[in-house]
Formats: C-alpha cells, sequence, structure tokens
C-alpha cells in the first residue's frame, strides 16, 4: 500500500506543478500586455506634452503681442493657490479676483 500512497502523492505533486506552470504563463502574459499598455501610454503622454508645449508657446507669443508679463500673472495665480481660501460669504475674494482678470485685460498704460 505504500506504493500506491506515494504514486499519488507525486501525481498531486505533479498536478500542482502543472497548475502552477500555467498561472505564472498566464501573469507573464498579462504582465506583457502591462508593459505594452505603459509603452503606449508613455508615447501618448509625449506626444500630449508635445503639443502642449507648442500650445504654451502660442499663448505666450499671443500674450506678449497684448502687452500681458504671462510670468507676472502665472506668479499672482500661484500665490492665490497657495494662500488658504477665503470664507464663502466673503466677497472680497471675488472683487480681487474681477480686478486680476480685469488687469490681465486692460491694454498697457501708454507713456
Amino acid at each position: 500500500m505504500g506504493l500506491g500512497g506515494a504514486t499519488r502523492k507525486l501525481q498531486k505533486v505533479a498536478d500542482m506543478g502543472e497548475e502552477l506552470y500555467s498561472r505564472i504563463s498566464e501573469l507573464r502574459e498579462q504582465m506583457l500586455e502591462v508593459h505594452e499598455t505603459v509603452k503606449e501610454t508613455d508615447k501618448r503622454v509625449a506626444a500630449l506634452e508635445n503639443k502642449v508645449d507648442g500650445q504654451t508657446a502660442i499663448i505666450e507669443a499671443l500674450a506678449e503681442s497684448e502687452g500681458i508679463d504671462v510670468d507676472e500673472l502665472l506668479t499672482e495665480t500661484a500665490i492665490e493657490e497657495a494662500e488658504p481660501p477665503e470664507p464663502k460669504g466673503s466677497d472680497e475674494a471675488s472683487d480681487e479676483t474681477s480686478d486680476s482678470i480685469l488687469d490681465a485685460e486692460s491694454p498697457p498704460d501708454e507713456a
């Protein structure tokens, strides 16, 4: 009876090995698919970054031709974003935002 028990155990180990091999093969295929997806996404992101860079250059050129200081505007925006938000009932915040927008839209003072 010892030989029959050993045969069953050996068969069980062989079955487990086949199952593990099958799972590893599936995981390998999934990893290859993920790798391809990441490569495609990387290419798309690079293309979008290039497109945004081009659009930024165009917008900055248009702003400069209109006399808008882009660096100053970006600095003001960064400062406003860094400041804690005002309570909802405050009208001062909306007035300041409106003034900033009007300042950016107004033509520069001519000397």
